[in-house]
């Protein structure tokens, strides 16, 4: 769905003299925010207005109702304020950009008369942020392990950029890249929850991202640096545009958008949009989950931040040998050291979500509880920086230096926060004891009232002599002094005369006043003072966000690499060996999911060698059910895991660096864009062979198999004679076409393996090992009977395969395949002849013609498949 600014809908535009003062104040907001839903808070609700309360009514559930009736009538409806959050995520889910208008302090002088209080003026209200598929900090529309970020698209020159920006943490990161290809590939390993795009730019083009596009004019220039940088092109107008759409959206400074990250898509291993969706890295292909995924399998973590770096490192695997290397250094040191690991969890455990913690509070999102859920964890880096000490390698040893800094910043927070901190400023009692003598004070003579009242008035019975004194109070006159008629010789001079009653009068004095104006304000003055602390101590954070996102960063790292260990122990995860060769090899390699889900029962490893000068082009065959696809993905998932820094489910593996990994697999259609199973198929395999290179790892499963038997071989042979021939990919390539392993004649780096069966007692045993050399069979009907199909079914279709392989003719020379047959046509009688034979028929001469040790398996196969349609016509 593409959003762009427009116009106020008709359906709003009422005659002047119909508005109130305040429906005039919420057209007057509306109108900024005219494509998002608005949220207009009046009293504790926040009410929505005209097309707003229609759609909203329908998507969250909730009453229609209307203001005024008949021809003035105004639909509306409204959510209570506390609870508006909740509301606001599922708007936001659907798809839908919900405008938060707000009371603020004050009345607006020239707004005439409230719509509920004639006497008063009405009250000011701003829009104060807009919450959007891409612009969300509430922990209602945030996933702990996940990102949620928007993305905007930078041109300039000819030139193309893409940035990104998590608002909920602050991160901005952007890259140049070489075209739109690489765009959409950078948008796809991003993931965005919105895309902004400049006026000019083709909306249609980012059609299968499948998110909200809001367009928005072009800014070509950050109008301020970023921390230290201030890049100019494509890159710099990506990211002006970016922060452009944040500020519009959140109507402030963003203080925590600190730094920027400019990375080259070149350094990282590329993973398109169907190679993470066929490996299953973070979701399963089936019903869309993180169970049976890559990411569940060895997901360790102990911190939110942690899991989202986790989802990070598997999405974008390093090129750099050097890098990989420290990964691979610092988790080797902490596998041998359990109890170093264990400790390390620990204290990893107690530490919160630092990098969104300080991002609610630098937008003013935050709340107590986020205060004490930082300095909570503030408490816990001193322990995490000890546990590092003994850690020689250079990540740790980096990692200790990002920890400093945030001393001061803790110990102001414990000093000044309670144990129990409330939910929210105005429910008091944010302020830890003895932090603040004021507060204190207040606190107690808030607590207190009544005892010092009554000692008042014990006081002034002791002065006066009057034993029936007594302070009371009222909401007309506060606190007063109350002496009966017979007691009105003893009253003093400095007594006031407030009012007489029946029965006697009451007064007031100067102490009494002073008592009544302390206690009577305590509370109020007592929440001023908490939330000014509040302010101030936010303000602090706020002055620390560079140190408190390194931090984050250092706790986020430390935790995916005790992750990455904890794996390697509990699994027997070895270190690959990364170099610039072109070998993979794998020995005992095990698929890290399917190990998982197989629980007790053994996982039987398998080899493989891949390199491009004698095995660059491997051909799998054997029965479905067997496990090639299994095989196929476990060598891609390992050299993902071995490029993240992960250690890799194997006996040992050495990887030459890939660049790319492609993999087609499966079968599945996208109605959504018009493509049939077939077209999805070809689609995916075309985007391999364009941007496959010699350094990529290719893994390919049934290619051809949506279309009839000769096209679909005839494109399989083609395929692997491309990726053989010219691109020169190490290649894995799994298939039921048999006639695929004549490549290894045709081919000098083509070779062929295949996975085992035996038949057992009429059964198939299926016995998960890849063996060099041919398949047999495929046992497709012994597939079938394990899924259950009919017996009779089952007989039959043996009936059939036998007469297929034995190619039995009918007397029309079609296969025998009905029962009955089809109504054969009459042989011709044979006659006796005076004369010479007849001419051969032209199929009789072409075949005579033919030189059959010239001819590849696949012509053969061509030629027949002619020969027959014209025996056919």
């Amino acid at each position: 769905m593409v959003h762009q600014p427009g116009q106020l809908s008709g359906a709003a535009k009422l005659p002047a003299g119909q508005l109130t003062p305040m429906m005039r104040q919420y057209l007057e907001v509306k109108a900024q925010v005219p494509d998002a839903i608005l949220l207009f808070r009046l009293g504790d609700f926040y009410e929505m207005f005209f097309e707003d309360a229609v759609e909203a009514a329908r998507l969250l559930d909730i009453t229609l109702t209307s203001r005024s009736k008949g021809e003035d009538r105004v639909p509306m409806c409204g959510v209570p304020f506390h609870a508006a959050k909740g509301y606001v995520a599922r708007l936001v889910g659907a798809g839908r950009r919900v405008a938060i208008c707000d009371q603020v302090e004050g009345v607006n002088p020239d707004a005439g008369a409230s719509h509920s209080n004639s006497h008063s003026k009405m009250m000011r209200r701003e829009l104060t942020r807009v919450v959007t598929p891409g612009m969300a900090v509430d922990d209602e529309l945030l996933s702990p392990h996940a990102s949620r970020r928007v993305a905007a698209v930078g041109r300039l020159d000819g030139s193309l950029a893409v940035a990104f920006l998590d608002l909920s943490t602050g991160q901005l990161k952007a890259a140049a890249v070489a075209n739109e290809r690489q765009l959409l590939d950078e948008l796809w390993r991003g993931a965005p929850s919105e895309l902004v795009l400049p006026e000019g730019v083709a909306a249609a083009l980012f059609a299968a991202l499948e998110v909200p596009v809001q367009v928005r004019p072009a800014v070509q220039a950050l109008d301020a640096a970023v921390g230290e940088a201030r890049p100019s092109g494509a890159v710099g107008a990506a990211c002006a545009q970016l922060l452009a759409y944040a500020r519009e959206t959140q109507r402030q400074a963003l203080p925590h958008v600190d730094r920027l990250e400019v990375y080259a898509p070149q350094d990282l291993l590329l993973l398109d949009e169907s190679t993470r969706r066929n490996l299953e890295i973070t979701r399963t292909l089936r019903d869309g989950e993180t169970k049976g995924s890559l990411l569940w399998a060895i997901d360790r973590t102990a911190t939110a931040m942690g899991g989202r770096l986790l989802v990070e490192w598997l999405l974008s695997p390093l090129l750099d040998l050097s890098r990989i290397a420290e990964r691979h250094d610092a988790v080797g040191e902490l596998l041998g050291q359990a109890v170093l690991r264990q400790d390390l969890k620990g204290a990893l455990s107690g530490v919160r979500d630092l990098e969104r913690l300080a991002g609610k509070l630098a937008l003013g999102q935050g709340g107590p509880r986020d205060l004490a859920s930082l300095s909570q964890s503030l408490l816990r880096l001193p322990e995490l920086y000890g546990l590092l000490a003994p850690l020689r390698s250079g990540r740790f040893v980096a990692l200790r230096e990002q920890f400093g800094g945030l001393e001061g910043l803790s110990a102001l927070l414990a000093g000044a926060l309670a144990d129990e901190v409330p939910l929210a400023v105005k429910d008091g009692g944010l302020a830890r004891p003895g932090h603040s003598p004021a507060i204190d004070e207040l606190r107690a003579l808030a607590r207190d009232g009544k005892s010092i009242l009554a000692a008042l008035e014990a006081q002034e019975r002791k002065a006066t002599g009057i034993s029936s004194l007594k302070i009371r109070y009222n909401r007309v006159f506060g606190y007063f002094i109350e002496v009966t008629a017979a007691n009105l010789s003893l009253v003093p001079d400095h007594y006031v005369r407030r009012q007489t009653i029946a029965g006697g009068e009451r007064f007031v004095t100067e102490e009494l006043k002073l008592h009544e104006e302390k206690i009577l304000t305590a509370e109020e003055r007592l929440l001023a003072l908490e939330a000014a602390l509040f302010e101030a101590l936010r303000a602090a954070v706020v002055r620390e966000l560079s140190r408190l996102r390194s931090a984050a960063a250092a706790v986020a790292e430390i935790d995916v690499l005790c992750c990455f260990a904890q794996v390697a122990n509990d699994h027997g995860y070895v270190r690959p060996t990364l170099d610039e060769s072109d070998v993979l090899e794998i020995r005992d390699g095990r698929h890290p999911v399917v190990e998982r889900m197989l629980g007790r029962e053994p996982f039987v490893p398998n080899d493989l060698l891949l390199d491009r000068q004698q095995r660059q082009v491997l051909i799998l065959t054997g029965p479905n059910m067997a496990g090639k696809s299994t095989v196929l993905r476990q060598a891609a998932l390992i050299v993902l895991l071995a490029q993240a820094g992960s250690f890799v489910p194997a006996r040992s593996a050495r990887v030459g660096r890939c660049d790319r990994i492609f993999t087609r697999v499966g079968a599945s259609d996208n109605l959504s864009r018009g493509q049939s199973t077939f077209m999805v198929e070809m689609s995916e395999t075309a985007q391999i062979l364009s941007s496959a290179t010699a350094r990529s790892l290719v893994v390919l499963d049934e290619i051809g198999r949506g279309t009839s038997t000769f096209d679909g071989l005839s494109i399989a042979w083609a395929v692997a004679e491309d990726l053989h021939d010219r691109i020169g990919a190490r290649t894995l390539f799994a298939t039921h076409y048999h006639e695929l392993q004549d490549l290894c004649r045709d081919r000098p780096r083509v070779r062929s393996a295949s996975m085992l069966a035996r038949e057992v007692d009429g059964g198939v045993v299926f016995l998960r090992k890849v063996a060099e050399g041919v398949a047999g069979r495929s046992f497709g009907i012994e597939v079938a009977r394990l899924a259950g199909l009919p017996e009779g079914v089952l007989r039959r279709a043996r009936e059939i395969l036998l007469n297929l392989e034995s190619g039995e003719l009918d007397e029309a020379g079609h296969p025998t395949l009905a029962k009955v047959g089809r109504k054969a046509r009459p042989a011709p009688a044979a006659q006796l002849t005076l004369f010479a034979p007849v001419t051969p028929s032209p199929i009789e001469i072409e075949i005579r013609a033919q030189e059959i040790g010239a001819l590849t398996p696949l012509q053969a196969l061509n030629l027949i498949a002619g020969w027959q349609e014209k025996l056919k016509a």
